[in-house]
């Protein structure tokens, strides 16, 4: 029998420090302290009923893709062809499927497929950085130390961690496929300092999204610029400029030594610490059962292989491949269509900084030449084709599609080398379909140069809002934050009928 000694003072929820080490000798297993904080949750069995709008859990499952740095909403979805010339820049507008409405003339593809979507073009807050955390989860407000610290107490849990919190419950077997999975490596990990937002918050790191890893640099080496005084030019092998056909997703490595062998070795130990645990579990009502769970989940998904075969996107026909972009984004939205065929129910797809930050989508300089050679062809690639990609497998009613980032961008642009825009937080666009979502309609409207919301003001608390209610969890649900407060998993968003089929 194994014993870790320490003192008999009590602890969170009653339990000893001797508990507490117990419990953190099986953190190399996959499993976290975090959850000591939110064990008792007060989570319903049944979500509240009153007042529900249409579409409540016609989303099976939902594929995020997330344009890290903000595209510019006169430049996609919200063009102003009317404007001066400092505010409506050299990119031309062109007509849609939705008679009236037009889009930027790097999305031609998805002009063409727009009357399957809902556009959005009339979000707005007030906190014009780079809010990832604020975008995608329920934390009221924001600040800059909140959206670079990751493990901040302050930090609300991820939408695909509070989706995977409440889709498990004790006493259900492992899932080969995880709940919350994202592409195509771990966020923020290919630029330099941490960023926040697609992570467990409050609770706990064990709820972080599982994540693919990509090794490969890009065909194509491109001069990054991050528009930032004392930071020189760098020349970066970007793969969301290009990939080869053969260049593969592969599985996030575990902690540091850990592999399935030493796993498989380790299982008399398993016993020991398990012994243990029981003794716990008994003593505090079973509130710690996502241990075995997170355990169970980390064997599945490395016995099971359905994962890994998910990621093999080489077995997909080459021509189909090609029109999702061969390119590190457009090779991750096919990714992400397989894991949702293969069980998943929650995919995010980060299109991300890679090789120096301020990058992505944060055009603060070469806005003109990165839209039209790099991020508009694209995300019209990927986006487009996915939308009929799931439509043609009969997956779209099902599976909501949301592309969003976390602010907008000037309305005036900078005298800089090709161009640029700065943040901008009171107005920019997002673009959803499938899964319950309008198609065929355009929710509000912001005024003449793009930069007020004019019409129907809408928060990214509320398009966290109506996705949960379209995934069949009333935002009204309550988890416990670290203090053992009671939290809505909406915030403070509310549903928008405007959004809804």
């Amino acid at each position: 029998m194994i014993r870790i000694l320490g003192s008999q003072k009590r602890l969170c929820d009653g339990l000893s420090r001797r508990d507490l080490l117990q419990i953190g000798a099986l953190g190399p297993l996959g499993i976290s302290m975090g959850l000591c904080s939110h064990a008792k949750g007060n989570i319903p069995d049944k979500p509240r009923t009153e007042g529900r709008e249409a579409g409540f859990g016609q989303a099976k499952r939902c594929i995020l893709l997330f344009l890290w740095g903000s595209p510019s909403q006169l430049d996609t979805f919200d063009p102003k062809p009317d404007a001066p010339a400092e505010v409506r820049g050299d990119l031309k507008s062109i007509p849609t499927r939705i008679p009236g409405f037009r889009l930027g003339e790097i999305l031609p593809r998805t002009a063409g497929i727009l009357d399957q979507t809902c556009v959005l073009r009339s979000l707005g807050h007030t906190y014009p950085v780079h809010g990832v955390s604020f975008a995608t989860t329920g934390v009221p407000t924001t600040d800059i130390p909140l959206e670079t610290k990751p493990r901040d107490s302050r930090q609300w849990p991820f939408i695909g961690s509070v989706i995977d919190h409440l889709t498990w419950k004790p006493g259900m077997s492992a899932a080969a496929v995880p709940t919350n999975f994202a592409l195509p490596f771990p966020f923020g990990s290919k630029r330099g300092p941490a960023r926040s937002g697609p992570f467990g918050g409050f609770l706990g790191p064990s709820y972080d999204p599982v994540w693919s890893e990509f090794r490969a640099e890009g065909i194509h080496t491109i001069e990054r610029d991050a528009g930032t005084p004392g930071v020189p030019p760098k020349m970066v092998a970007d793969p969301y400029a290009g990939i080869r056909p053969g260049d593969p997703f592969e599985m996030a490595p575990p902690p540091e030594g850990i592999t399935l062998d030493r796993m498989n070795r380790r299982d008399s130990l398993v016993r020991e610490l398990d012994a243990a645990q029981a003794t716990i579990l008994k003593a505090t009502d079973g509130a710690f059962d996502g241990f075995d769970r997170h355990r169970a989940m980390a064997r599945a998904i490395s016995l099971s292989g359905k994962l890994r075969e998910a990621l093999n996107i080489q077995a997909e026909p080459a021509r189909l491949r090609e029109q999702y972009g061969m390119n590190l984004f457009g090779q991750s939205c096919i990714a992400a269509r397989r894991v949702m065929e293969a069980g998943g129910k929650f995919v995010t797809v980060f299109w991300d900084e890679y090789g120096l930050f301020n990058t992505g989508w944060d055009t603060h300089v070469h806005h003109y030449p990165r839209l039209k050679n790099e991020l508009g062809p694209g995300l019209d690639a990927a986006f487009s084709t996915l939308v009929t990609d799931l439509a043609q497998r009969g997956m779209l009613e099902e599976t909501a599609v949301v592309v969003m980032s976390e602010h907008g961008r000037t309305p005036r642009l900078q005298n800089v080398t090709g161009g640029g825009r700065d943040h901008w937080a009171g107005a920019y666009s997002a673009i959803f379909a499938g899964g319950g979502f309008a198609t065929g309609r355009v929710v509000g409207k912001t005024d003449r140069i793009g930069g007020t919301v004019a019409e129907t003001p809408v928060s990214p608390k509320d398009v966290l809002a109506t996705l949960y209610h379209l995934l069949g969890i009333d935002p009204h649900t309550e988890i416990q934050d670290r203090l053992g407060r009671p939290l809505p998993v909406g915030g403070i968003g509310r549903v928008r009928p405007e959004l809804l089929a």
